[in-house]
């Protein structure tokens, strides 16, 4: 459920800005930069967390980002340690209608929930001498190292049904329809076997 609201949420973010995008860059030719960033925790049997972390940056511009760098420093030291792939990066362009990713691994074994801020995306136009700067959106809340409660047969039922109860009721209707139709009907002289006079 939580992913179907993050996933709408970025979906409508994507669409807002390049709604934007498209309104703004019709009198210019520049480029837009929209940037998506994403962590997942995985548990880890050593009792720790590796949380997976994956910016996206797209350029809805109409126009090249040049010298793009991304920087996402604001992990804690004292509470993760990067496992794989770096904290920034840096490409040289990012082409209109472009898509550049980068993803680190970080492991922690502190408990508690940590509230991560966007991460920052500079770049470059050659109109202007200043060098631009975009944010990603900011990463839900990470509820590091709790314990979950076993879940119950019939809190998993309620989601279900929560989540499939329209397409279900429809399916049913549709095949009791069926159903009707298919089967045939008896005639009368079945029923109470000679008409009386």
């Amino acid at each position: 459920m939580a992913n179907f609201i993050i996933i709408t949420i970025t979906t409508l973010f994507l669409l807002l800005s390049s709604s934007l995008a498209t309104a703004t860059t019709t009198t210019k030719d520049v480029p837009f930069i929209v940037a998506h960033k994403k962590a997942t925790l995985t548990r880890l049997k050593s009792g720790t967390d590796r949380v997976s972390v994956s910016i996206d940056i797209y350029n809805q511009g109409s126009s090249t980002a040049y010298d793009v760098t991304l920087n996402d420093d604001n992990w804690p030291r004292d509470t993760f340690t990067v496992v794989t792939g770096n904290t920034s990066q840096s490409w040289e362009r990012l082409d209109a209608g472009g898509i550049l990713s980068h993803s680190i691994e970080l492991e922690t074994n502190t408990k508690g929930v940590f509230y991560g801020v966007p991460a920052i995306i500079t770049f470059r136009i050659p109109t202007k001498a200043a060098l631009q700067v975009a944010y990603s959106t900011p990463i839900l809340p990470l509820d590091i190292l709790t314990d979950k409660p076993a879940e119950q047969k019939l809190d998993l039922a309620k989601r279900l049904l929560a989540k499939y109860g329209s397409q279900i009721s429809v399916i049913s209707i549709v095949s009791l329809f069926v159903y009707l139709l298919m089967t045939p009907t008896k005639p009368n002289s079945a029923k109470g076997g000679k008409k009386k006079r």
